[in-house]
């Protein structure tokens, strides 16, 4: 994925399913001038990292 469509993603008022090494994830920011975003994985908060963009994979 890249950061235009990540971004797309996360401002779309629809649910679209996104994983992140096969587990799914919710983006809840993206940096598009470095191509990074913040994710939350599975349904815990507390449970984020920031990854690039490149990982991420609509499903």
């Amino acid at each position: 994925m890249n950061a235009e469509r990540a971004k797309a993603i996360y401002d779309s008022p629809d649910t679209i399913a996104v994983q992140l090494d096969g587990k799914p994830i919710w983006i809840e920011h993206v940096d598009e001038a470095n191509g990074m975003a913040t994710v939350q994985i599975g349904s815990r908060p507390t449970n984020t990292q920031t990854v690039s963009v490149d990982r991420l994979e609509e499903q």
